[in-house]
C-alpha cells in the first residue's frame, strides 16, 4: 500500500517536469521567430526576392589546326569585340536607344542586313503609318501573324529606300542586340578599332549593357593557301538554328559553317566559360557575377603537308599563265582553272588538293581547292584502266586478247577510231597508247554486239551500261569517295541510251562525268591493288598544348578505313600496272615525253574529253602513281576547256617531281 502512494506522489513531479520543459521550447521557438520577423525581416524578404536561375555562357576559343608536319595553319588570333548584354526588362525602344548611340562610336558593316530585316525596321519606326494602310475590314478576323504579314506587304520599295546609310548601320547593330538571349553577351562587332573602342570606354556609362570583351578570330599563317577547305565559322544561319539549338547551341553561337570547321565542330569547339547570375524578381541582376573558366577546342592533325600545298598552287597558276600566253593565248582563251588531287594510297591521307581559278573581276587567279570536290568534268581515256579491269573481271577480254585497231565501220555507214591505227594489240599496248578501238570492242562485247558479223548475238547495250558503271563505282568512280567534308558532288550520271554508241563512249570516258577527287580515288584503288581507301582529311585529335612548341595529348588517331575491296585476280591488274607504267615510259606511251626518265619510277593514263567538237575544245586529264613498285603517292590532274598543250602532263610531273624533292628534304619548316 505504501508503494502504491510513493508512486503516485512520483507521477504529478514527472507532469510538472514536462510541462516545464515544453514551455521552456515554445519560449525559445517564439523568441526565435520573433527575432527573425523583427531584426531579420527585411534581409530574409529580400532574399525571397532573389533567385538565382540565369547562367550565361560566353564562348571559349576554337582548337587550332595543323598541318601534317605539325605547323599551325588554322590559329586565333586575340581581338576586342563590342558586346550588348540586355536585361530581361529592357524594351526594344531602349535597345534602339543604345543603338543610334553606338552607330555614333562604331562602324558597322551593313551587308548581312535583308529586305526583311528593312521592313521589320520601318514597320518598328512607324508602325501607326503602316497600319493605316490596312483597313478595318481587312483587319478583320485575322490573327496577330496574318495581321503583322499584311503590314509587311503593305511596305513599299520607296519606302525602304528612304533609309539613310546612319539608319541602316543603326539597324544592323539593333539588329545583333536583338538576337541574344536576356543577361547573355551578344556580339555587336567583332575585331573593334583602337579607335572605337577608346571612344566606348569614355562612353560605358551612357551605354547601358554595353561592354568590350577579349575575343579571337580564326588567323591563317598561310594566307589563302587550303584557306577555303578549313572552312569558315559565324553565327548560327537562321536554316539551321534548330539543328544546333537540339545539339546544345545557343542562338548566338558562332559554329563552322563550311568544310572542316563544320564537319569537326563538336571537337574544335571549346567549353564555354559561365556567368552565373542572381536576379531579382523583375530580372534584374543583384551583385555581381560568378565566372566558371572555360577552355580551348581540341586540336586538329590534318594530313595535307602545307609546303607541298603551296608549292602545288604555284604549278597550277605558273602553267597556266604559261598555256595562255604567246602563240597559245587565243587558242586557249576558254581555258580558266585547273585542279590536282595527291593521295597516299595505302591509308587514303590527303597530301594536296589544290585548285586555280581566274577571276574576272580580279584578272588573278584565286585558290579554289573546293574544285577538286565539287566541280565534275568528263575525263576521257583517263577512265580506260577500269573499262580494261571490267572487260577482264566480265570475260569480255583475257590478258591475252587482241583486237586489231583500225577504223571500225557500221552499217549506217558511221566510222569511228584511234587517234591512230595501231593494228594487232593487246589490253597492255591498248593502255599505253590509249586505243579507243579496244575500249569499243570491250564495249562491244558486253552488249552483245558481234562486230564481225555486224549484228546483235544477245542485244543487252542497257546492261552494258549497268555493268560498266556498276564497275567504275567499285573504283569510287559516280558514288561518294567518303572523305571527311559536309558534302561532296558525285559527278553526273548521264542515264542509258539504247544506243550502242553511247556505250562505246562510256567506255572511253566520254559520257558520266566525275570530280578530280573520284579520280584520285579510282587511280589509288588500282595503285593499291583493289583496295579502295576512303580518303580523309583529319589525321590526329589533340588536346590543347600547354607548352609552346609541343603537341598536347594524343585523343584519337583516325585508322585507315577500306571501303570495299575489289574481287579481282591479281594478274587481272597486273595488266593495268603494265599498262599505266607504259604510259610513262613506252615508245608509244601518251605522258613518255614527260616522265620516262623521272627516277621515282611513275605509272599512270592520260585522257582528252571533247567539250566541243566543231571548236576543239577539251577536257585534259592525267591520273598515276609512284613509285610503280610500291605506290607511296596516286594523283589526279585536271584540265577543263583547254585547246593546245600538254598542260596535264606537265602539271602532273612538276607536282610529282615537288612530292619526291620534299621527301627527300625531309620536309623542313618554313
Amino acid at each position: 500500500m505504501t508503494k502504491e502512494k510513493k508512486k503516485k506522489n512520483h507521477v504529478p513531479v514527472r507532469l510538472n517536469a514536462l510541462f516545464l520543459a515544453v514551455f521552456f521550447l515554445f519560449s525559445v521557438l517564439i523568441f526565435r521567430l520573433g527575432y527573425v520577423q523583427i531584426v531579420q525581416g527585411e534581409e530574409y524578404h529580400r532574399s525571397a526576392d532573389k533567385k538565382e536561375n540565369v547562367t550565361a555562357r560566353l564562348d571559349a576559343p576554337r582548337g587550332k589546326m595543323f598541318d601534317t608536319q605539325d605547323r599551325v595553319v588554322v590559329d586565333n588570333k586575340p581581338l576586342y569585340s563590342i558586346t550588348y548584354t540586355r536585361t530581361q526588362k529592357t524594351s526594344a525602344e531602349d535597345r534602339q536607344a543604345i543603338a543610334k548611340k553606338l552607330a555614333g562610336y562604331i562602324q558597322k558593316d551593313t551587308k548581312s542586313v535583308t529586305e526583311r530585316d528593312k521592313k521589320d525596321y520601318f514597320i518598328f519606326l512607324n508602325k501607326k503609318e503602316v497600319e493605316s494602310r490596312i483597313s478595318l475590314k481587312e483587319k478583320k478576323g485575322l490573327s496577330d501573324d496574318a495581321y503583322y504579314n499584311l503590314m509587311l506587304d503593305r511596305i513599299t520599295k520607296k519606302d525602304l529606300k528612304s533609309f539613310t546609310p546612319h539608319q541602316i548601320e543603326v539597324l544592323a547593330i539593333k539588329r545583333e542586340m536583338d538576337r541574344g538571349y536576356a543577361l547573355t553577351p551578344q556580339r555587336i562587332k567583332i575585331g573593334a578599332t583602337q579607335k572605337e573602342i577608346a571612344a566606348i570606354s569614355e562612353h560605358l556609362a551612357e551605354l547601358p549593357g554595353v561592354d568590350i570583351k577579349p575575343d579571337a578570330k580564326r588567323d591563317y599563317p598561310y594566307g589563302d593557301t587550303f584557306k577555303a577547305l578549313f572552312g569558315q565559322v559565324k553565327q548560327i544561319p537562321q536554316s539551321k538554328m534548330d539543328y544546333y539549338v537540339s545539339r546544345g547551341n545557343e542562338r548566338n553561337d558562332l559554329v563552322g559553317t563550311s568544310f572542316l570547321e563544320q564537319q569537326y565542330e563538336s571537337l574544335l569547339r571549346g567549353q564555354k566559360s559561365k556567368m552565373e547570375f542572381v536576379t531579382d524578381k523583375s530580372g534584374n541582376p543583384v551583385g555581381d557575377p560568378v565566372e566558371v573558366d572555360g577552355s580551348r577546342g581540341k586540336d586538329l592533325i590534318l594530313t595535307v603537308n602545307m609546303q607541298l600545298q603551296q608549292k602545288v598552287e604555284q604549278i597550277i597558276e605558273k602553267e597556266l599563265k604559261q598555256a595562255k600566253s604567246g602563240g597559245s593565248a587565243y587558242a586557249n582563251r576558254d581555258l580558266t582553272s585547273a585542279y590536282v588531287v595527291m593521295l597516299n594510297p595505302e591509308n587514303g591521307e590527303v597530301l594536296s588538293m589544290a585548285g586555280k581559278e581566274y577571276d574576272k573581276k580580279t584578272g588573278k587567279y584565286k585558290n579554289a581547292p573546293f574544285g577538286t570536290v565539287y566541280n565534275s568534268f568528263a575525263m576521257g581515256s583517263a577512265v580506260k584502266g577500269a573499262t580494261v579491269l571490267t572487260g577482264l573481271q566480265q570475260g569480255a577480254i583475257t590478258p591475252n586478247t587482241h583486237f586489231y585497231d583500225a577504223p571500225l565501220t557500221f552499217g549506217d555507214g558511221r566510222k569511228m577510231k584511234s587517234h591512230e591505227s595501231l593494228g594487232s594489240i593487246g589490253p597492255v599496248k591498248a593502255l599505253e597508247a590509249s586505243s579507243n578501238v579496244y575500249m569499243w570492242n570491250i564495249a562491244m562485247k558486253l552488249a552483245g554486239y558481234d562486230y564481225s558479223h555486224k549484228r546483235y548475238i544477245d542485244r543487252h547495250v542497257d546492261q552494258a551500261f549497268k555493268t560498266l558503271r556498276d564497275s567504275y563505282s567499285q573504283f569510287g568512280l559516280g558514288v561518294p569517295t567518303g572523305i571527311d567534308l559536309p558534302s561532296e558532288a558525285t559527278g553526273y550520271n548521264t542515264g542509258v541510251s539504247h544506243q550502242l554508241a553511247q556505250a562505246m563512249f562510256f567506255a572511253i570516258g566520254q559520257f558520266d562525268t566525275y570530280t578530280p577527287l573520284q579520280m584520285a580515288q579510282y587511280v589509288s584503288t588500282i595503285a593499291n591493288n583493289g583496295y579502295r581507301m576512303q580518303p580523309h582529311l583529319l589525321k590526329e585529335v589533340r588536346e590543347p598544348s600547354v607548352q609552346p612548341g609541343k603537341m598536347g595529348k594524343l585523343v584519337y588517331k583516325f585508322e585507315p578505313n577500306v571501303m570495299n575491296k575489289i574481287e579481282m585476280k591479281q594478274e587481272y591488274l597486273d595488266v593495268v600496272h603494265q599498262g599505266f607504267r607504259q604510259v610513262m615510259v613506252g615508245s608509244k606511251g601518251t605522258a613518255a615525253a614527260y616522265f620516262k626518265h623521272k627516277s621515282y619510277n611513275p605509272a599512270g593514263k592520260t585522257g582528252t574529253a571533247e567539250v566541243d567538237k566543231k571548236s576543239r575544245l577539251n577536257n585534259k586529264t592525267l591520273i598515276g602513281y609512284a613509285p610503280y613498285d610500291h605506290p607511296e603517292v596516286a594523283f589526279a590532274v585536271v584540265v577543263p576547256n583547254i585547246r593546245e598543250g600538254s598542260l596535264n602532263n606537265e602539271i602532273g610531273a612538276a607536282a610529282l617531281d615537288e612530292y619526291f624533292k620534299l621527301k627527300k628534304d625531309g620536309n623542313k619548316k618554313n
